[in-house]
């Protein structure tokens, strides 16, 4: 299988392009799959893989395919509006969760990515690597969170079961901070698209207004809510544009201040339980010096 070629790679193109002669020695500056951004002596152009020749000291450095890691992902679970309660026949099914490399790729000189991604017709991919997942889970990122508390899941390793079963070690006040920042940060483009455009992007709304539901409640209870369906045909009406401005921001005013009030009255602890996390970190670590 033909890997990525990480930025910085030396290329030389295979056939010439307008003002470029074949062979010209280039750097690859981005992009993926079949299509790399390559910086020719300054001039960049968009060069499909299959045009390209890979210097052979860069060749041996490139580092494991996505796909040849795809064995080593531990947990995946369906995300997104079906995830939500929201979704339609139409809907796309995005999947996400974490791989644990072997140690073997991992202390490699090349290392192995922070994420793959795959992509194919109506469903997207995505998987963290197991330290960079916990990172995050701990800094209280609401999309990790959600990853942990999704009522779909689809793959659970042993290794995975173990760190679902942490699933209280990361939640924290932190909460309040980042849903907090988010929302204003998203309201803040809102209005801004209102002002500008005289309209939003509904389904942006909408998932301010669930990310609001879902942050009070794990501030009152301690647990994610990722499943919103109580509150499916109003979303829906909104993303349908079947609900005023007027309405959603009204909705959207309650909302934030329920926020606000079960963050005044959390029990939450001040921050996440990382040593917990650590503990099942190195264990996890350890596990895959075999593999």
């Amino acid at each position: 299988m033909t890997r990525d070629l990480p930025p910085g790679t030396r290329v030389a193109l295979h056939v010439p392009l307008p003002g470029l002669a074949q062979g010209t020695w280039g750097v690859v500056t981005g992009g993926a799959g079949s299509v790399y951004d390559v910086d020719f002596a300054g001039t960049v152009r968009a060069v499909n893989r299959v045009h390209l020749k890979v210097a052979r000291a860069d060749a041996e450095a490139i580092p494991a395919a996505h796909e040849d890691l795809r064995p080593f992902v531990q947990y995946a679970c369906v995300m997104g509006s079906r995830a939500f309660g929201l979704g339609t026949d139409a809907s796309d099914t995005d999947v996400r969760g974490f791989y644990l490399p072997p140690a073997r790729l991992h202390w490699s000189l090349t290392g192995v990515p922070e994420q793959l991604e795959f992509e194919s017709p109506g469903r997207e991919e995505v998987y963290w690597e197991a330290g960079k997942f916990v990172r995050l889970a701990l800094k209280a990122n609401p999309n990790v969170l959600e990853v942990l508390a999704s009522p779909l899941p689809l793959t659970v390793t042993p290794v995975a079961a173990a760190l679902l079963d942490l699933r209280d070690a990361f939640l924290s006040r932190l909460i309040v901070t980042t849903y907090g920042e988010y929302v204003r940060a998203q309201l803040r483009r809102l209005e801004n698209e209102r002002r500008t455009h005289g309209e939003v992007r509904l389904k942006h709304l909408v998932h301010l207004l669930r990310l609001l539901i879902s942050g009070t409640h794990a501030l009152r209870t301690g647990e994610v809510l990722v499943d919103v369906t109580p509150h499916r045909d109003a979303l829906l009406a909104i993303k349908r544009g079947e609900m005023t401005w007027a309405e959603a921001d009204a909705w959207q005013q309650a909302l934030q201040a329920e926020f606000e009030h079960a963050a005044a009255h959390t029990r939450l602890p001040e921050r996440p339980d990382a040593a917990r996390v650590e503990a099942w970190l190195l264990d996890a670590r350890h596990a895959a010096l075999d593999w």
